[in-house]
């Protein structure tokens, strides 16, 4: 079974040949952690999620603040505890629904913070994307790889500071770094069942060679974008 590492520097690899900025790439590494949270082994880690987004939701209340992000938190450790190990949380639904509170917990996040008001505009925004980026890497990726993690994710961004997101962009990154996972979980002996609750079909390695196939051959798109051959429909 590919290991947490394995999965992250996949995912990292994949977003790279984007040549997009840092924090779609980090984005893209959160996504491809999260399908394994519904292993044994991470039960404690999400009792810590469960416990984290009841502290915000009810801090949040309690200061009269959208507390949707907590909400948000406290459903994903619910598919988490429910699920059994390469399950729902690695069946097409799972991935449909796991990419889309990922990015709504990322929004919610960010304009929740965004709306406080604290520095200009600019830095504000900044500001927003840093807190909630950091918040989604503790409490989702494993802490042994938190810190290089930053440390690359920040490098990064000095190296490449582009601060402004596209919220197409940014789903497309999540959705990205899920699937990557699934991939490489196809290549193992179980497989996945993708199809699960509805067939009990097994993929392997072809699909995960066909998906990782397809992520790069979309990239083409974005690497023309970069080089200025073409432009696509939204920003980066």
């Amino acid at each position: 079974m590919p290991s947490y590492k394995f999965h992250t520097v996949f995912a990292a690899i994949l977003a790279l040949i984007y040549i997009v900025n840092p924090i779609y790439i980090l984005l893209a590494v959160i996504g491809a952690n999260i399908p394994d949270f519904d292993h044994k082994i991470k039960e404690k880690n999400v009792y810590r999620i469960v416990a984290c987004g009841i502290a915000i939701a009810i801090g949040l209340y309690f200061l009269k603040l959208p507390f949707y992000l907590g909400v948000i938190i406290i459903f994903l450790a619910i598919i988490f505890y429910f699920s059994n190990h390469r399950g729902f949380t690695h069946s097409l639904i799972g991935i449909a629904i796991l990419s889309i509170l990922i990015f709504v917990a990322f929004i919610a996040g960010y304009y929740l913070i965004d709306s406080l008001n604290f520095f200009t505009p600019n830095a504000r925004s900044i500001f927003a994307i840093a807190v909630i980026l950091i918040f989604l890497t503790f409490l989702f990726i494993n802490k042994r790889i938190i810190l290089p993690i930053l440390g690359l994710f920040f490098a990064g961004l000095m190296l490449f500071p582009i601060f402004e997101i596209n919220l197409i962009t940014a789903f497309i990154f999540i959705i990205m770094g899920v699937l990557s996972h699934i991939a490489l979980d196809s290549f193992t002996p179980a497989g996945i069942k993708l199809l699960k609750p509805h067939s009990s079909k097994i993929f392997r390695k072809k699909f995960g060679i066909g998906v990782s196939f397809i992520i790069i051959l979309l990239a083409i798109p974005f690497i023309l974008n970069f080089l200025n051959i073409i432009k696509l429909p939204f920003s980066l």
